[in-house]
């Protein structure tokens, strides 16, 4: 979709691919894409290009699925890190798995971290760290954690950045791009009720609670990305109308 591929998972196959990568000792990253992440990717191939060598790109926005389905693709389903969290932290339980939480400002991944303890005794949270600018000590702090899977929040496209970067040095079977999950988590950021997260208003959410940082983001860019969508579906209408 505008030179992004998206795959079409629905979540128990995207915990499936990690399980696998975990289980054969593989490294894969999983990055997503909303309409944020499509819209820096017009204006930055390099961060397109990134995504595009990520082993897994799933939606994390209902206007990306609509903007989808306006150009007939059926993006089964949105998957949002402050949902499948809980996913993933069962299944970590179940297995024995281990989480290491990398990103967000000063104490905001231990919050999440002791957040979900409390929801899920026996889960391994075996290390956080803060910050957005990463030295070779953190890193090799993630090495020595012995971590399944790594959590980076940082925000697009430095996360993904980071991950596309330090790859080949982290010993991780799993680096996952989360955004602003840990703030979600420890209740830094609120969710919207219920019928607004499920109906596509859940950025109406944000915006209220982050209005300086996230007007531009949301009051432009979702403008900006529908009518593109918009645009794009008319080209192939007029393509398919004109005579041969």
């Amino acid at each position: 979709m505008f030179g992004v591929r998206i795959d079409l998972f629905r979540l128990p196959q995207v915990l499936e691919m990690v399980r696998e990568a975990i289980g054969s000792a593989s490294r894969i990253t999983v990055f997503y894409v909303n309409i944020y992440c499509m819209n820096l990717s017009r204006r930055h191939p390099d961060f397109r290009e990134t995504l595009n060598h990520g082993d897994m790109v799933y939606c994390d926005g209902t206007g990306v699925r609509l903007g989808a389905r306006l150009l007939g693709i059926d993006i089964p389903q949105r998957m949002t890190g402050a949902d499948w969290i809980h996913d993933l932290c069962r299944l970590a339980v179940r297995d024995g798995l281990s989480l290491f939480f990398l990103g967000s400002a000063a104490g905001v991944a231990e919050e999440a971290a002791s957040a979900l303890r409390v929801r899920y005794p026996g889960i391994r949270v075996v290390g956080c760290e803060a910050g957005f600018e990463i030295g070779t000590e953190t890193i090799s702090t993630i090495n020595s954690s012995g971590a399944d899977i790594l959590l980076v929040g940082m925000g697009s496209p430095r996360q993904e950045r980071f991950i596309a970067t330090n790859r080949s040095d982290i010993n991780v079977p799993v680096m996952w791009a989360v955004g602003a999950l840990f703030e979600f988590v420890s209740g830094r950021i609120p969710r919207g009720p219920h019928w607004m997260t499920e109906h596509g208003l859940e950025w109406v959410c944000r915006l209220a609670t982050e209005p300086a940082k996230l007007w531009r983001r949301y009051l432009i860019g979702n403008p900006a990305f529908m009518a593109s969508v918009l645009r794009e579906r008319l080209r192939r209408f007029l393509s398919l109308s004109s005579p041969s």
